[in-house]
């Protein structure tokens, strides 16, 4: 069976696997074998090897260095560049995130292939779904040059288990004199949260606009809070100085696809609709009946925020309780 190489992205220094290793695991399955690439620091790969086998890990490259962890994407991609030369892979599928598509574009100008981005799924010939033009039309893509590269969206896949022994390989890279140019001096760890991360969320709570106030938003943590989900921004929301950029979601922000999202005081214009319309069911809260929020809710509320989103949060608090 054809080899699959899948990038393996861990949660921001620490052991543990990011969801969207598992998604892209799964994903890659249709395409044979998925075997994993771990590139970091020395010792990265001891705490997730357990992790990848149980999902359905073929073998596991492991490109370690200090080089890996102390430089930009470029080491990561001459691994990969390397490992994809001497596996003859079939395709390679890595995680959509910021640095994932920086890899996946650098690797496909490296190797001479082509490459699709934040894909939703890949069919077993290598057929790839996306959304296009803001999420208004369904586009069917192949890549007709090279080895394959995807970059697979978050929440797109539902990860599914498939245990199995996964043999192990270190790979030794030299890297150029390029790869190295520029050094990460120094990290800064952003103050630790019990909410999820926005683009893996299963559940999150966006205010609008129409929330009215920094000082507001914490009704719209609350809620989300209360069903264990992440909060996410409007663009109006986050150009006011209601909430950080970094919650943004829309065409300028994060594309997310939860299984649940909960839009309150968004009047659903399309730049935010093309970053969240994937959502699994969605629901609007806003006191506009005519907002085109509602043309892609799957439930909506017409009325005063401040009335009803405290008033679920208190029920869904009371029922969990």
């Amino acid at each position: 069976m054809a080899e699959v190489l899948v990038l393996v992205e861990f949660e921001p220094y620490g052991p543990n696997l990011r969801k969207s290793t598992l998604e892209a695991l799964t994903a890659a399955r249709a395409l044979g074998e998925p075997s994993a690439v771990v590139g970091g620091a020395p010792g990265s790969a001891a705490g997730a090897k357990h992790a990848l086998a149980e999902y359905g890990t073929h073998k596991i490259y492991i490109a370690e260095s200090p080089d890996m962890d102390s430089h930009l994407a470029a080491p990561k991609v001459e691994a990969l560049a390397e490992i994809v030369k001497r596996s003859s892979a079939a395709a390679v599928v890595i995680p959509s995130s910021a640095e994932g598509k920086e890899i996946a574009a650098r690797l496909a100008v490296r190797i001479g292939s082509g490459f699709l981005t934040d894909v939703a799924e890949i069919a077993a010939d290598g057929t790839a779904t996306q959304h296009a033009f803001a999420g208004q039309v369904i586009v069917h893509s192949r890549v007709t040059t090279g080895t394959p590269i995807y970059t697979l969206r978050g929440n797109s896949v539902v990860p599914e288990p498939s245990p199995r022994a996964a043999t192990e390989e270190v790979v030794e890279v030299t890297l150029s004199t390029a790869a190295k140019a520029v050094r990460v001096l120094d990290r800064v760890v952003e103050q630790s949260s019990s909410r999820p991360e926005l683009t893996e969320a299963a559940i999150i709570v966006s205010g609008g606009r129409g929330v009215a106030s920094g000082e507001n938003f914490a009704i719209i943590e609350k809620l989300a809070d209360a069903l264990g989900g992440a909060v996410g921004a409007s663009r109006a929301a986050v150009d006011a100085g209601f909430y950080p950029h970094a919650y943004q979601i829309g065409q300028t922000g994060k594309t997310v696809s939860p299984e649940l999202y909960i839009a309150v005081g968004i009047s659903g214009a399309i730049q935010h609709r093309a970053g969240m319309q994937t959502s699994k069911t969605i629901v609007a809260i806003t006191k506009d009946p005519e907002a085109p929020i509602f043309e892609l809710a799957n439930f909506g509320i017409v009325g005063d925020l401040f009335q009803i989103v405290p008033r679920a949060t208190d029920l869904i608090t009371a029922r969990a309780g």
